[in-house]
């Protein structure tokens, strides 16, 4: 069974390749747009209000650009202890953020929003995941920061890379942890009429 698109085109906001990936290997057609949304702009601190809201933003910062489109927008953080965590600006960051996971659980929280504005309608949702890390040593997280692969990743990880001998198990969506809930995602487009299935 194939997928075909209806009359109304996709757009993800985002320059993430992790998200373009995940969309590609559902077999969506879309574009990619960058949001030009400064997200420094979003001052609250509850962490599935700020990724739902900012997720929301990103999206409609374009979309009267595209009225006909349907456009996806997304943002995912890592918390642990109440605290969010972000893109590490250092190695010595990063083997902070690193050691703080280490043997513990943390949430993964992915806001995604999908947005029309002809139709003036934007649906927001957000998705959890809980990631449980191995005890990490100091060999190990120091091997890891040497590869630079933290260094644009929430967490200072990607778990679909090289980090993937970071997680022990999780509980939840996996393409979550990797920046985008496909599933949920899916469903959405589907009842909303911007997919549809065909045998082709």
């Amino acid at each position: 069974m194939k997928q075909s698109i209806n009359k109304n085109k996709i757009i993800l906001a985002s320059k993430s390749p992790r998200r373009k990936y995940l969309l590609q290997q559902a077999g969506i057609n879309f574009n990619v747009i960058e949001s030009c949304f400064n997200e420094t702009l979003i001052t609250i601190t509850d962490p599935k209000s700020y990724t739902k809201l900012l997720a929301e933003k990103k999206a409609t910062a374009i979309w009267h650009n595209y009225p006909d489109h349907w456009i996806i927008g997304a943002d995912t953080i890592v918390v642990i202890d109440d605290k969010i965590l972000g893109k590490p600006k250092s190695r010595d960051h990063a083997r902070t953020m690193l050691t703080s996971l280490s043997g513990k659980t943390h949430m993964v929280i992915t806001g995604f929003a999908i947005c029309s504005s002809s139709r003036n309608k934007i649906i927001s949702k957000t998705v959890e995941t809980d990631v449980f890390f191995k005890k990490l040593t100091s060999q190990e997280i120091k091997w890891y920061t040497n590869t630079k692969e933290p260094f644009d990743k929430a967490g200072a990880y990607a778990i679909q890379g090289l980090g993937t001998f970071l997680v022990r198990k999780i509980n939840g969506s996996y393409t979550n942890v990797v920046g985008l809930p496909v599933c949920e995602v899916i469903e959405i487009l589907l009842k909303e009429g911007a997919l549809s299935f065909s045998d082709i």
